[in-house]
C-alpha cells in the first residue's frame, strides 16, 4: 500500500524514492511488526484475561484466577500484525505474497478453531486431530494443484526445485508427485512448529530465526544477478516475499517480549499453525524446500523425536508386551525438562542450535 502511494511521489522529494527499494520496505515491515506487537501486546493480554481466554490451570489453586495465568490465543496478535504490516509495505498485486498470506491465514483459522473449542467452549480435545490434519492436507493439495495449473510462471517450470550443494542442477517432479511433495512439505512444516510450541519463547524464537533466514533467501532468489552467482533458480517477483518474511520476523520478536519466561501470553495453535504454514509456503514458493531441512533443523529434530518415540513404543509393546521409550518424553524439549534443565536453558540452547542450522543453510550457498 505504501509502495503504491508513496513511491509515486518521488517527483516531490527524493526521499519517496526509497519506497521503491525492497530492502527499505522489508526493514519497514519488520520494524512495523515489532513495534505494533510491542504496543498492542499489553492491552491484548488484558483483553484476553478479561474474557477468560487463558491457559489451562496447572493446579487447583489457580483455577478461576485468570490474572495469574497466561493469556492464550496470542497467535491472533501475531497474525493480525503480520497481515497489517504486509498490507502496508508489500506490493499487493504480487502473487507470491498473496499466496503466502492466504496460506498463513488458512492455517491460523484452523488453529483458531482448535483454540476456541478448547478454551471458549471448554472442549478438552478441541478440534479433533484428524480434522486438523485434514485441513492442512487439503490446503497442501490445493496449493500444489494451483501452482501446477494456475500459479505464477517459474522460469524452469512449476515442478522444479533447487538442489542444495549442487550448482546448475535442479530436481524436477512429475506434476502429480509435485502436488504430493508440496502437501508433504507444507503439512510437515506446519505441524513441526506446532509440536515445538511447548515452552515459553521456544517456537516464536525459532520461527523468527527460520523466517529471517528465508527473508535473505527470498531477496537473493528474487535478484537475477545474485541468483545467477549463487546457482539458484531465479524467480522474478519472489523477492517480494522478503517483505512478508520481515513482517513475520518482527511480529515474532515482538511477541517474544511477552512470551519469554515467565510468559504472560502463549500463542496457541492459532499462532503455531500459522507460523508453520508461513515457513512451509515460503520455502515452497522459493523452490527451497530442501533447504528447509537445514534451516529448520530444530523443528525437524522435534518431529523426528516424536516419530521415533511413538514407533519404538508401539514396536516394543508388540514385541515384548510392554512399551519402552527412547526419550523420557517427546517432543525432545520435554526430555530435557525431565532431565532437570530449566525452561530458559532449553530455550536459549535451542535458539543457538537454530542459529547454527540457519548458518548451515547459508553455507550451502557457497558450497555449490
Amino acid at each position: 500500500m505504501l509502495h503504491r502511494f508513496l513511491a509515486g511521489l518521488d517527483d516531490l522529494h527524493i526521499v519517496f524514492n526509497l519506497f521503491n527499494y525492497l530492502t527499505v520496505r522489508s526493514a519497514g515491515a519488520m520494524a512495523t511488526g515489532l513495534i505494533v506487537t510491542l504496543l498492542l501486546g499489553r492491552p491484548f493480554i488484558a483483553a484476553m484475561r478479561r474474557r477468560g481466554i487463558v491457559d489451562a490451570p496447572r493446579s487447583a489453586l489457580d483455577r478461576g484466577d485468570a490474572e495469574g495465568r497466561k493469556a492464550n490465543m496470542g497467535g491472533i496478535l501475531i497474525v493480525g500484525v503480520v497481515t497489517l504490516s504486509t498490507l502496508l509495505w508489500a506490493e499487493l498485486g504480487n502473487p507470491y505474497v498473496v499466496i503466502a498470506l492466504a496460506v498463513m491465514l488458512w492455517m491460523a483459522a484452523i488453529g483458531f478453531l482448535d483454540d476456541y473449542l478448547k478454551i471458549v467452549r471448554s472442549s478438552p480435545r478441541g478440534l479433533v486431530e484428524r480434522w486438523k490434519w485434514a485441513g492442512s492436507i487439503a490446503l497442501g493439495l490445493g496449493l500444489g494443484l494451483y501452482l501446477v495449473l494456475l500459479g505464477p510462471p517459474y522460469p524452469l517450470g512449476a515442478t522444479a526445485t533447487n538442489l542444495p550443494l549442487v550448482d546448475e542442477w535442479v530436481l524436477v517432479f512429475h506434476p502429480v508427485t509435485y502436488v504430493l511433495w508440496v502437501t508433504f512439505v507444507l503439512t510437515g512444516a506446519t505441524h513441526s512448529v506446532n509440536l515445538t510450541d511447548g515452552l515459553d519463547g521456544l517456537a516464536p524464537g525459532l520461527s523468527a530465526i527460520a523466517v529471517g533466514s528465508f527473508a535473505v533467501f527470498a531477496y537473493l532468489i528474487g535478484r537475477v544477478d545474485a541468483s545467477a552467482y549463487l546457482g539458484l533458480i531465479y524467480i522474478p517477483g519472489a523477492g517480494e516475499l522478503t517483505v512478508l518474511a520481515g513482517a513475520i520476523t518482527g511480529a515474532a520478536l515482538g511477541f517474544l517480549w511477552f512470551n519469554a519466561q515467565p510468559a504472560r501470553v502463549i500463542m496457541g495453535d492459532t499462532g503455531s499453525l500459522a507460523l508453520g504454514g508461513a515457513i512451509g509456503v515460503i520455502a515452497i514458493l522459493l523452490k527451497a524446500e530442501l533447504l528447509l531441512v537445514a534451516v529448520g533443523g530444530v523443528f525437524v529434530a522435534e518431529t523426528v523425536s516424536v516419530i521415533v518415540q511413538t514407533r519404538w513404543f508401539k514396536y516394543t509393546r508388540w514385541r515384548y508386551g510392554e512399551g519402552r521409550r527412547v526419550f523420557g518424553c517427546a517432543p525432545i524439549h520435554h526430555h530435557f525438562q525431565m532431565a532437570g534443565w530449566k525452561n530458559e536453558q532449553i530455550v536459549v540452547r535451542f535458539w543457538i542450535l537454530g542459529i547454527l542450522c540457519a548458518m548451515v543453510g547459508f553455507a550451502t550457498l557457497k558450497l555449490r
